[in-house]
């Protein structure tokens, strides 16, 4: 056996400066690894070979690239060839754009963590519009208040954590209790910045996709992500222009259901912030039955029919078999891949903005609605400020009103953190166990929490032994302990 390093990530200023020093002519490009790792399938010589000879011979790494990712359709070849971005001065509304990319990473400017100055972005369409003025007024409302909530809940957020704060410690900490409940101040035009690391077949994606978005910021956004790499891959990176699925589907979804809307529509029930809309039908026997096939020799049917007759102690032991060793940072077996949750949510932009995070499940979100109101953090009431806070929010309502009657693809833009939109969401048990360790936790917003942790109730109604480990990582040990007494 041999595992050799092929390369990894070093800073694009390091690269250009050591091949500035030694004079080097040949192009530093990742390209090479990928043509050489694309000649694997059909080449006898080692894959340390196939790559000396890409770097010596670089034009012809490149047309073979051409031809075997674009002429015969290997596109995950692209995938070996991977960049490091940085994004800087972008709205929090294109942010989510951005990430909706899942085979990408991303590191986020944290409005949890950092107090934001004033700066963001004024969209070209408004300024089209001739609503500079009035959109630079509402913004600037919105920061110069949510600096001055800021300042008043900070000395709340200490008082009511003495313990805490007798530690300098924890100062940090509770600094960011105190901006994270203040942000819901803020509007999405609020600049930020991330670190972006995604690799070639996604980077082509990017760029139609957001090139096809109506907004001018994301379109800006494509043209400057592919000059910053097209000269780096250009044999990976080719088919960059927005496509007329992109840019009409969804348009004309839009406009066919709003006709069918004026036939069908007879007004919609007020749904709650979370609610179960779908789950996989006999879920515990569907598990049961993966986790027999797995260890089995069976077919599935037979492994579902004998989950089918076991009795309830059975099929308990099945299941506690399977989490009897789980410790609090393991990722629970693939098994439970097998059944899926779907959920409504209600959730506001502060909300969504961690939610999205979690891209291994299918979220499908509506344009934010403030016919759907603002979410107001406890702390913001509990220091009398909630008068004030719905003051900018009636102050940033007739801000939008006026705006999306110029402009209204733009107008979201002037919505803060606390406006709220309709997520569907789906996902299978898995990756609820993900969710509920991560945003179950008494460390997690408490926005998110409070929504996850009524997910995860609802869920544990319709499979109870698929979920019956599921919880914030800080319940674990309390869970594990009455779920495995010791005998």
């Amino acid at each position: 056996m041999k595992i050799l390093l092929a390369g990894y990530n070093l800073d694009y200023d390091l690269i250009r400066a050591l091949k500035d020093k030694s004079g080097l002519k040949q192009d530093l490009t990742p390209e090479t690894i990928s043509a050489a790792y694309a000649r694997i399938s059909r080449s006898p010589k080692p894959v340390n070979e196939l790559r000396e000879l890409s770097r010596e011979e670089v034009d012809k790494a490149r047309q073979s690239n051409r031809n075997i990712v674009f002429e015969m359709g290997h596109s995950s070849v692209a995938e070996h060839a991977v960049f490091n971005i940085d994004v800087i001065g972008v709205s929090r509304l294109l942010v989510e754009e951005i990430e909706k990319f899942r085979l990408c990473s991303y590191t986020e400017k944290s409005q949890r963590y950092v107090l934001f100055n004033k700066d963001f972005v004024v969209p070209e369409e408004i300024r089209q519009a001739n609503l500079a003025d009035l959109f630079t007024d509402t913004v600037q409302t919105q920061n110069d208040y949510y600096h001055a909530l800021y300042e008043k809940l900070r000395p709340y957020i200490f008082t009511k954590h003495k313990t805490l704060a007798k530690d300098t410690a924890n100062k940090s900490l509770l600094e960011g209790w105190a901006k994270e409940d203040a942000r819901y101040a803020i509007s999405m035009a609020t600049q930020t910045q991330l670190g972006m690391t995604i690799n070639a077949r996604n980077l082509e994606l990017m760029l139609r996709r957001l090139a096809a978005l109506p907004l001018a910021e994301a379109q800006e956004y494509s043209q400057n992500l592919y000059a910053a790499t097209k000269d780096i891959a250009p044999s990976l990176i080719r088919y960059t222009q927005a496509t007329d699925y992109d840019k009409f589907t969804k348009l004309n979804l839009r406009s066919r259901t709003s006709a069918l809307l004026q036939k069908y529509i007879s007004g919609s029930k007020k749904l709650s912030a979370a609610q179960l809309t779908f789950f996989s039908a006999d879920a515990d026997n569907r598990i049961a039955a993966a986790f027999l096939f797995s260890s089995s020799g069976l077919d599935y049917p037979h492994c579902l029919n004998m989950a089918g007759k076991m009795t309830s102690r059975e099929k308990t032991i099945l299941f506690k078999t399977a989490f009897g060793n789980l410790q609090a940072h393991d990722a629970v077996l693939r098994e439970l891949e097998n059944v899926d949750l779907q959920f409504e949510l209600i959730l506001s932009s502060s909300c969504f903005a961690q939610l999205k995070r979690h891209r291994m499940s299918t979220i499908i979100a509506q344009d934010y609605n403030p016919q759907l109101g603002v979410t107001v953090p406890p702390s913001i009431k509990a220091i009398g400020q909630q008068k004030d806070f719905m003051e900018v929010m009636r102050h940033t309502k007739n801000a939008y009103d006026r705006i999306k009657k110029k402009t209204p693809g733009a107008a979201a833009y002037v919505l803060t953190n606390a406006h709220r939109k309709r997520v569907l969401m789906k996902f299978n048990a898995r990756e609820l166990y993900h969710l509920a360790r991560l945003r179950s936790d008494a460390h997690a917003q408490w926005d998110i929490r409070d929504i996850t942790e009524t997910m995860l109730q609802q869920a544990k109604k319709v499979m109870p032994l698929t979920l019956m480990m599921a919880c914030g990582k800080d319940q674990f040990a309390k869970l594990f302990k009455n779920t495995f007494p010791r005998k």
